[in-house]
């Protein structure tokens, strides 16, 4: 069964900050790899240790799509973008912490 993919309003206006192109990759694989089987873990989607904010992380180049899924009404969330900086994830050109369960990692 087909997921509906739902976009928050912080992601959102993170999707608007980035270029054209970068847009069109999270746009493409959000259909390519969201839609149909948002839990499956690959290369591409990786499920996060438990923390406050997401269960899972799409991998797309340096990009990253972090989500949450929810089964019972088939429905993917999408809460936050980012950018993978070395082993750092960038998030509106800050350094970003609250997908992690120990900041300090």
């Amino acid at each position: 069964m087909p997921h509906r993919i739902i976009i928050t309003h912080e992601a959102k206006t993170q999707l608007k900050e980035l270029s054209a192109r970068e847009q069109r990759i999270i746009d493409d694989g959000i259909a390519a790899r969201l839609v149909d089987r948002p839990t499956r873990p690959s290369r591409a989607i990786k499920e996060l240790r438990p923390n406050p904010l997401a269960g899972y992380e799409l991998r797309l180049g340096e990009l990253r799509v972090l989500y949450n899924v929810n089964n019972e009404n088939a429905e993917v969330v999408i809460v936050l973008l980012g950018r993978k900086v070395g082993d750092k994830l960038e998030v509106r050109g800050e350094e970003f912490h609250g997908h992690q369960s120990d900041p300090t990692e």
